[in-house]
């Protein structure tokens, strides 16, 4: 298996409640990013992105990584109580990567 390796920019911080909050636009290079959050939230990319519960969900201290277009913006909502997980504020570590 063969692992690509890419440069980290930006990192960018948002905290996430029961409202989405969004981030800046990514930049003009950026066409993944690497997204880990300290709480389960569900998260949307967009060029003006609002997260709901139907949404990709992120569990809590998870690396995952997505393909984006540059100018897009990332929001993210905490995830909806269920029979497993407790709904917290949290934060969510978006780092660009080229």
């Amino acid at each position: 298996m063969t692992h690509q390796t890419m440069r980290p920019g930006v990192t960018q911080t948002i905290a996430f409640d029961s409202s989405a909050a969004v981030a800046n636009a990514f930049g003009g290079q950026t066409f993944k990013v690497r997204l880990v959050a300290n709480a389960p939230c569900n998260f949307k990319i967009d060029t003006t992105p609002t997260a709901t519960a139907s949404d990709p969900y992120l569990p809590a201290n998870w690396e995952t990584f997505v393909t984006v277009t540059p100018g897009q913006k990332i929001a993210a909502i905490k995830s909806p109580t269920n029979g497993l997980v407790t709904a917290t504020a949290g934060t969510l570590y978006v780092t660009e990567l080229a």
